[in-house]
């Protein structure tokens, strides 16, 4: 058995990563359509845009370390993506809607904030400072998504997920 190393750990993980924001990308339109909020429909119509930069940044990455951009299935994100539909289906043409979808979508976002940090991190230990510029790009965009997310969920959703509908 080949000995496991950091930069084994690095490449199975990027290889979870690319599998999520590849999911990620096809189940944002859905999550749009599914939306009622104006604001929530652009904010995922946005990070659809964003999601397809950030997986050419992970195909760099996968040239810098001489690996084929290939996904490994990642359990986590195929949970994470079968809540929120279970939500979209559950609460649908209800006030409480968005506010579920919203969450669903924060619970990617940290997902993914928390894979684009370690990533990071250990791309610093490995030497691979083109790496490290690539991940930190996509961490910073998705922490702001996250922000955006918040302010949404304060602005209006939530509050208008308290109310029955009329």
């Amino acid at each position: 058995m080949a000995e496991k190393t950091l930069q084994t750990l690095f490449h199975d993980t990027l290889r979870d990563i690319y599998y999520a924001e590849r999911k990620i990308l096809k189940s944002l339109p859905k999550m749009a359509r599914a939306a009622q909020s104006p604001d929530l429909k652009a904010a995922f119509e946005k990070h659809r845009e964003q999601t397809e930069g950030q997986i050419e940044r992970l195909q760099k990455v996968f040239e810098i370390i001489d690996k084929p951009a290939r996904g490994k299935t990642c359990d986590a994100i195929e949970g994470i993506l079968a809540e929120g539909d279970e939500i979209a289906e559950e609460y649908k043409d209800t006030p409480a809607l968005d506010a579920g979808l919203l969450a669903a979508a924060q619970a990617v976002e940290h997902y993914e904030i928390t894979r684009y940090g370690t990533l990071k991190r250990w791309a610093e230990v490995l030497g691979l400072k083109d790496a490290v510029k690539l991940l930190d790009e996509t961490l910073k965009e998705e922490s702001q998504t996250d922000e955006d997310l918040t302010a949404i969920a304060d602005a209006a959703v939530n509050a208008e997920a308290l109310h029955p509908a009329a």
